[in-house]
């Protein structure tokens, strides 16, 4: 496969949502030419200001040699693909499809082998970083595929991304992220239990949380998490409601291949619960579960001594 271009290279990309949005508009900027299709046309509307095209179905992307996906299950990924409607039955043959969406390695590898049927190469390639990391093209990629269409697509990758990596044949792509995202997962609920635990304990919570913040046990990925609950900021860049999905898919692999994940099904159930509220919420926002699990009122919140740990007989 010839490296892929801007002067060579239409691209068509679906679903311009939380990462869409921002990717297509990178890719828009540095001078690829670039049509969008969402079902919220709105959507892809915002995209004409920077140059982009807007399709009113897939049907109308076959002149792009090149389409990328990013959407929000595995059965919205298949639905778009699949049918006398979807985009592979409009596809021209020798074309690159590129999915970024989260989903189950099987449908990679489904999505690759209805792909194959019309002549079509899949590259499942998917995500690690929230909104900002996409906005300022500092994302982390896992591919997966044939290594020739990866290597082929770097030019895309180089305008969206600060890392990729080659993972192996189809569906390599979908299981390192589900791997990538249980430390993610994990990691926030260990935060939200620690920071319960500090804030029960008689710590200040909002030096407790700049501390956090500032501490090597943190990852980046969640550093940014800490400083926005100071001020009480759970607005989504990561939402919490497809942090529960990835939670779903991670564990049926983990069954799948027979592989234990105890703390993994605990963050779930927490993840859940906070899902449960019906806000549309960061998955951050696990912390305000673990707080209210601790049963911490706002005047909690606010106290700066150390309470003891134990009264002294």
């Amino acid at each position: 496969m010839n490296p892929i271009t801007p002067e060579n290279n239409e691209l068509g990309f679906i679903g311009v949502g939380y990462m869409g949005q921002p990717i297509a508009r990178r890719l828009l900027e540095s001078g690829f030419k670039l049509t969008a299709y969402d079902r919220d046309r709105s959507k892809a509307q915002e995209l004409i200001r920077y140059g982009g095209a807007i399709a009113e179905s897939v049907a109308e992307l076959s002149s792009c040699n090149v389409v990328l996906s990013c959407l929000p299950t595995d059965e919205a990924v298949l639905n778009i693909y699949r049918g006398p409607g979807g985009a592979f039955a409009n596809a021209h043959r020798g074309s690159l499809v590129i999915d970024m969406s989260t989903v189950y390695p099987e449908t990679s590898q489904a999505l690759s082998q209805l792909g194959s049927e019309r002549g079509v190469e899949v590259l499942d390639v998917t995500i690690s970083g929230s909104t900002p990391a996409a906005e300022q093209g500092q994302l982390t990629l896992f591919g997966g595929g044939e290594q020739r269409c990866f290597d082929a697509a770097e030019s895309i990758f180089r305008v969206i991304a600060r890392k990729w990596f080659y993972l192996g044949p189809s569906g390599s792509g979908a299981t390192m992220k589900l791997v990538v995202n249980s430390l993610l997962g994990i990691g926030m609920q260990a935060i939200a239990e620690a920071v319960a635990l500090g804030e029960k304990a008689g710590l200040d919570r909002n030096r407790l949380l700049d501390v956090l913040s500032q501490t090597a046990v943190v990852a980046p990925a969640h550093v940014g998490k800490l400083q926005r609950a100071m001020i009480g900021d759970y607005s989504p860049q990561f939402p919490l409601r497809l942090m529960n999905k990835d939670f779903g898919l991670i564990l049926n692999l983990a069954a799948a291949v027979g592989a234990r994940m105890p703390a993994a099904v605990a963050a779930f159930e927490v993840n859940a619960r906070q899902l449960d509220l019906g806000n549309e919420q960061d998955f951050s926002a696990v912390i305000l579960q673990m707080e209210d699990q601790a049963h911490l009122s706002s005047s909690d919140k606010g106290r700066t001594r150390v309470r003891a740990a134990s009264t002294k007989k």
